[in-house]
This record gives C-alpha cells, sequence and structure tokens, in this order.
C-alpha cells in the first residue's frame, strides 16, 4: 500500500511526465531534471546504492576525496524536490549525503562516506510502467591505498570563476556587500523541523538588501542571489574586486544540545579567538568548502610588508567600529548572546581591506529563535535596525574612500609614538 507521502510524489511525477503546465509550476524549467524520490539500499557484499527517482535521464561524473572521505557526483542542473530528511541517515558506506545548486547549471550531490570507497558505477534506468528514470550510483568499499589514489586520479579540474560585474565608476556611494551564508549543495544548520540555515539567512539578507536600497543612500549586492552554493573564498573575492565598503555576512547557528541558548552575536575576524565556543562555530564554518566537495579555498595570503599590515590594522579597527555600532542598534529590538561581540577565524572575515562582520542572528535549535528568524514583523524590526547601524558607520568616517598607497606609506614611516 503506498504512503500517502508516496502518493503525492508518485502523482507529481506523473504530471512531470505529462508535461503539464503544473510540472512547469514545480520545475521552472523542463530543460531540468526533477528528482523526487531518493533510496539508499545495502546489500550484503560490500556495496552500497543511492537511487534517485527522475523525470528524465541525466549525466554525471563522479570522483572521491579525502579528509574527510566523501564521493562526489556533478549533475547537469537538477531540481530536487525530496523529503526534507532525505540524506541524514546512515547506511552501508553511506554516512550521509548532502544534494543541491552547486554553481549556475550544475548540481552536485556529496556522499559522506562511512568506510573508504569508490563509485564503481552510475546508472540509468527507464522505469517501463510510467517512465521515470531510476538514476543509481553504486559504491564499492576499498582499502585505504585505493581510495587515496581514486582520489589522486579524480582529482577535478579547478572551476572556472566568472568575474564580478564592475562597479559604475560614476557611481560614488559607498557599495555595501550581504552575503548570505551556506546555500545550494550546502544547508548550514537544520532546525529540528526541517528548516534549513541557508533559506533563513537568504530571506534575511534579501529583505536587507531591499532595506538599504531603499533609502538610495548606498549600492547593495549580494555574494549569492540564488540558493547556489559559493565558496569562501570566492565571498571574499567578490567583496574585494568589487572594492566594496562593508561586508555583512549573515548565520543562524545552532546547538542542539543546548536548545535553552539564545540571541545574536556579531563577529569581526582575528587570528585568536575571544572563546573557544567563537573557536569551534569557527571551526565549523570554515569546512563548508569541504562540506560542497570542494577544496579549501583560502582567503588572502599572509601580509606581505608593512604597508598591507597597516592596511589589516586600519580595516579590523573600522569592523570593531561598526560591530560596535550594530551591537547598539540591534540591543534594543532583539535578543543578544551572553557575549554580543567577539572575535574568531572565520574565513569570510579576512578581507585585508574590506570592513567586515559576520551576524549570526540567532539559533536554530532554540524554538523562540526559530519563531522569531520566520517572522516578517520581526525581520522588519532588525533589518531597520541594521540599516540605522549603516548610515551611522558611514557618517562617523570621516572618508568613504580607503586610503591610497600613497597615504599609507605615509603612515608606514612616520615616527611611532611609545
Amino acid at each position: 500500500m503506498l504512503t500517502r507521502a508516496r502518493l503525492i510524489r508518485f502523482c507529481l511525477l506523473t504530471l512531470i511526465l505529462a508535461g503539464t503546465s503544473v510540472a512547469v509550476a514545480q520545475d521552472g524549467d523542463r530543460s531540468r531534471a526533477v528528482a523526487i524520490d531518493a533510496d539508499v539500499s545495502a546489500p550484503p557484499g560490500g556495496t552500497t546504492k543511492l537511487t534517485l527517482t527522475l523525470s528524465r535521464p541525466i549525466e554525471a561524473r563522479a570522483f572521491v576525496m579525502e579528509r574527510p572521505d566523501r564521493a562526489v557526483i556533478d549533475l547537469a542542473e537538477v531540481n530536487f524536490q525530496l523529503r526534507p530528511d532525505s540524506g541524514r541517515h546512515r547506511e552501508g558506506l553511506i554516512q550521509s549525503y548532502r544534494y543541491g545548486l552547486f554553481a549556475p547549471g550544475r548540481s552536485r550531490i556529496v556522499i559522506d562516506l562511512a568506510a573508504p570507497a569508490t563509485v564503481v558505477r552510475t546508472e540509468s534506468v527507464t522505469r517501463p510502467k510510467d517512465g521515470a528514470v531510476l538514476f543509481s550510483i553504486e559504491l564499492q568499499k576499498t582499502d585505504r591505498e585505493a581510495f587515496r589514489r581514486a582520489a589522486v586520479a579524480s582529482d577535478p579540474a579547478p572551476q572556472q570563476r566568472k568575474a564580478p560585474a564592475p562597479a559604475d565608476a560614476s557611481d560614488l556611494r559607498p557599495l555595501i556587500m550581504i552575503d548570505a551564508g551556506h546555500g545550494g549543495i550546502d544547508p548550514g544548520a537544520i532546525a529540528a523541523t526541517g528548516v534549513f540555515e541557508k533559506d533563513i539567512v537568504f530571506g534575511f539578507a534579501q529583505a536587507l538588501t531591499k532595506r538599504l536600497e531603499a533609502g538610495g543612500r548606498y549600492r547593495v549586492r549580494m555574494t549569492r542571489d540564488r540558493d547556489v552554493f559559493v565558496p569562501l573564498g570566492e565571498r571574499v573575492r567578490i567583496a574585494r574586486e568589487t572594492k566594496a565598503d562593508l561586508f555583512v555576512s549573515i548565520h543562524a547557528d545552532s546547538i542542539s544540545a543546548a536548545p535553552q541558548v539564545r540571541g545574536a552575536t556579531i563577529y569581526t575576524g582575528s587570528e585568536k579567538a575571544t572563546d573557544a565556543e567563537s573557536a569551534r562555530l569557527a571551526d565549523r564554518e570554515n569546512k563548508a568548502d569541504a562540506a560542497a566537495g570542494t577544496d579549501a579555498s583560502e582567503g588572502p595570503g599572509d601580509i606581505a610588508d608593512i604597508l598591507q599590515e597597516l592596511t589589516l590594522r586600519e580595516t579590523r579597527g573600522f569592523s570593531s567600529g561598526f560591530a560596535r555600532t550594530l551591537m547598539g542598534q540591534l540591543g534594543p529590538v532583539m535578543e543578544m548572546s551572553a557575549k554580543p561581540h567577539r572575535e574568531a577565524g572565520f574565513k569570510v572575515l579576512r578581507s585585508p581591506d574590506v570592513p567586515s562582520v559576520l551576524v549570526e542572528l540567532g539559533y536554530l535549535s532554540s524554538k523562540r529563535d526559530l519563531d522569531l528568524l520566520q517572522s516578517e514583523e520581526w525581520r522588519e524590526s532588525v533589518t531597520g535596525s541594521m540599516a540605522r547601524a549603516v548610515d551611522l558607520f558611514f557618517s562617523n568616517r570621516a572618508s568613504l574612500t580607503r586610503p591610497g598607497p600613497a597615504a599609507r606609506k605615509a603612515a608606514a614611516i612616520a615616527p611611532v609614538s611609545p
């Protein structure tokens, strides 16, 4: 007997395969395959198979990666309409798996391996009764040395990065970069209700962008404008290459072991974390690239000379100043954590010349915080306070432009007071 959920998915697949207008509304693009079901099986013999039910055949490329052990499957763009809990349960060689948009036109499945394994086969079979395509990924257990050789042999070529659109040189308004954390294949924290951090923070980032643009005082851009994965180092590069004047990264963490913990925290960058909790959070956030099946992308390199060091010092001063201003504006309208301003080594805060903060809006593990994060009224109030903090930040700065090389050189050779 079909369960209600499986019956709904079967009906959806029938509509998709029939090419009805409802299918187009669900998918938005007839050229994309739609995935409506996923199943994991682990028969005896050391193999495990992940099978997706798709609306049409797709091409796939699979490879494995170490540290941590993962199998990665690159696909043409797929509209994933799977159950919210898909990928969370261990079975055979599969510890868990994630899926989502990896780049425009490309989707990706990342399988966390419970033991070293290689992808021995990907196969598409059309089911005669309804025309659905069963796309399967078969894993075979192997030893560590063979897995290491497979990881080296299948190392993917570097991605071609699209350069940011050039800024309008005639527009002298400050440029603010809003960074919605996570995205695409990287869901971030997951609430007990199944809500993803990436969706919560993207909605908030859109609202903040709209609020800032409404005043007409700023140019505002987002590091991602859809549910797509953007590597951490890429977020920093986008801000630097567009010559952003302020970078604000939006997140919402989760501590399942402490659902009573709640409130917002503002982070600025530092090699040394304020406390162990901040260090753990930064380490977890910095693993986003690995979770998406990419090599960790580092931010700017080591400080090369005293001029760069002076720039970094000045930038961190501006970052801390904005954090304090933001804290003052947010305090009256939202719950703040016990230590509302902290420092840690977040990769997205490593720009040496763009003042940057990371705002943890609250905890998805707290029912109260989760309710507020999904409240339009709360969002309107908080984005309004953040916009006021931005106004204060720029009105208090003597100049909205960064010091040029000549100014920094003069500062570098000026006598230092004891």
